[in-house]
């Protein structure tokens, strides 16, 4: 099947079900974190589907690497405040969970479109002796 656009595309689309999964959680988090935590986790979980798209429609595939790249830092954004926002008690470890798996997914998606497009086009890609070690997967939340 050709890809006629971003949309098609699994890892755009577990970015926006991220994105929803983060504005559900952060609806129990403490009103008076709406200018804080709240939107800092929304607008990251926001990016990361954003700027995978924005990449995907520039020209050059430098600029894709760039925009994948940024989307990548914004989902270990993510990741950082549910573990500040388990920690802080504002929602329970167990009320992550399946927000952070969907976490690891998309980033070990977003580690393999960047390692195939650090690869030269006429260069057949050799397989990565240790794999994902970028992004490791975990299937537990850190700290707390």
């Amino acid at each position: 099947m050709a890809f006629k656009t971003y949309r098609d595309l699994e890892v755009w689309q577990k970015a926006i079900e991220l994105a929803e999964s983060v504005y559900r959680l952060t609806g129990e988090f403490p009103k008076d974190e709406r200018c804080g935590l709240t939107s800092q986790i929304r607008r990251a979980a926001v990016s990361i589907a954003a700027n995978f798209a924005e990449g995907y429609g520039r020209t050059h595939r430098g600029d894709y690497l760039h925009h994948v790249s940024v989307a990548s830092g914004s989902l270990m954004e993510v990741e950082t405040h549910l573990v500040v926002a388990s920690r802080l008690m504002f929602i329970t470890r167990q009320q992550a969970l399946e927000t952070w798996r969907l976490s690891q997914q998309i980033g070990k998606m977003l580690t393999e479109i960047i390692l195939s497009l650090k690869t030269p086009e006429s260069h057949t890609p050799t397989p990565d002796p240790i794999p994902h070690t970028r992004y490791p997967i975990r299937d537990t939340i850190p700290g707390g």
